[in-house]
């Protein structure tokens, strides 16, 4: 099924949508099309939409999403930060350690697998020599964690102008 990147009135990207759901409001006159897909055709004269923008600006709520264990294993995708392992025994790290002074925020915390929290201690990655294969970061806000690992995900191409800075 064909994914649709909506963008606000002001190119800010919203959330994703189908193409069918995309061609309804564009049929309405409630959003245009800005980028289609040149292999795909719904009709001989009709491409599918990838980037729809909102022709009103649709003011979205800023919400603060909570520093929770699932949270931050949805925002680094249920993967050690350290070696890459997938799965569910994974743990949260505190990258500067609390008994140092780290913080307990989103930009000290990660996902670590059992053993590199264990290998990594009361120790910073660079005294552990461990490297983080993302740096922690504040999970943007309006934006559900689905909808910003599909934008990361690299599989729309024609999206990037669109989500320049987001990550």
């Amino acid at each position: 099924m064909s994914q649709v990147l909506v963008l606000n009135a002001s190119y800010e990207p919203l959330n994703i949508t189908s193409w069918r759901r995309a061609m309804v409001m564009m049929i309405k006159g409630k959003a245009e099309k800005l980028e289609e897909d040149p292999k795909r055709m719904i009709r001989e004269d009709t491409r599918l939409p990838t980037v729809i923008r909102l022709r009103q600006f649709v003011r979205v709520p800023f919400r603060n999403i909570p520093l929770t264990r699932r949270h931050i294993l949805q925002r680094d995708n249920n993967c050690c930060q350290y070696c890459g392992q997938i799965g569910e025994n994974l743990s949260i790290d505190h990258v500067i350690p609390r008994s140092r002074g780290g913080e307990h925020s989103w930009d000290n915390v990660t996902t670590a697998c059992l053993s590199c929290n264990v290998f990594k201690g009361n120790r910073t990655p660079k005294e552990a020599k461990m490297k983080l294969n993302r740096p922690p970061h504040k999970p943007l806000s309006n934006l559900s964690f689905e909808t910003q690992r599909h934008i990361n995900s690299g599989q729309h191409k024609e999206w990037s102008k669109y989500v320049i800075g987001w990550h």
